[in-house]
This record gives C-alpha cells, structure tokens and sequence, in this order.
C-alpha cells in the first residue's frame, strides 16, 4: 500500500528540515554559552584570554559556582520594604563591586580603593535615601478643538 503524495512530501520535507533546525538549535545554545562565558568570567576574576578554549562544561559548572556565591537574600521571595530593599540591594552591588573592581584593573588601585570607601561609608551614613519620589512634571496642554462646522483636520478619506 503506498502512501498518498501529500504525506510522502511532508515525511520528506521533515527529513530534510531535521539537520536544518538541529543546526540552528546548536547555534542558539552555542550562542547562549558564549554571552554566558562573557558575562561569568569578569565576575569570576578570570582573564579572557587564558580561558577561550572553556569547555561548554566548564563555562556551565562556573556559572553553577557563581550562582551558588551569592547571598540567599538576593532570590528571597519575602518582599521587604522599600528602604530595605534598597539598602540590600545597595550592599550587594558594593560587595560585588569590591570583588570586580580589583580584578579588571580599570582604575589605579588607590582610586579604586578611595571609591570603594566611599560607597561602603554611604552604607552607614545616618541619612537614608528620600523615598519620596520626585513630584510629577505638569501635564502638557491639550491641543485647540476647532469650532463645530469647521473643516478641522484633512483626512483624505
């Protein structure tokens, strides 16, 4: 019994599209690996250039380790209050601040550690961060409404 045309051509065009997606599908997830290496490597404090032959593994196994660092308070679901909220998020940047900043040597190391004291001493200062949000600009005035009978806006229609 043969199979009508129509499926025979679908079965067929399956088949030859398979590679095509596996291809595309591995290009994606090289892809992903490669911006993952990107992002984990600086926050790791490893140089680029020794670890460009990372295995997908190894990139992946850093990403679990970094991951695994960070303080449990960053994945909380609990919701503090916004000056909490504010306060731990501003000592988790400063922490990680003070684990990249010596690495990438982007600044000489008395400048980096002047800026470094001055962020962790904002963190102690006894004026918290006005929680008010700033006031709204005013609103636009609203454009003239022509008169009624007046041909107002041409529309070509």
């Amino acid at each position: 019994m043969r199979l009508p045309r129509r499926v025979e051509d679908a079965a067929e065009l399956r088949k030859n599209l398979k590679p095509l997606l596996e291809k595309r599908r591995r290009a994606r997830i090289n892809e992903s690996l490669s911006q993952l290496k990107g992002l984990v490597l600086p926050l790791l404090g490893a140089e680029t250039s020794r670890s460009s032959k990372l295995e997908k593994a190894d990139i992946l196994e850093m990403t679990v380790r970094f991951l695994q660092e960070q303080p449990a308070t960053l994945y909380s679901s609990a919701a503090p209050g916004p000056l909490n909220s504010y306060l731990e998020g501003y000592r988790a940047c400063l922490a990680r601040l003070a684990r990249v900043l010596p690495a990438c040597s982007v600044l000489e190391p008395a400048v980096s550690a002047r800026l470094l004291e001055h962020l962790r001493q904002r963190t102690v200062s006894d004026d918290p961060p006005s929680l008010t949000p700033p006031p709204a600009p005013a609103p636009a005035p609203s454009p003239p409404v022509p008169p009624p009978g007046s041909p107002g806006l041409w529309r070509p229609w």
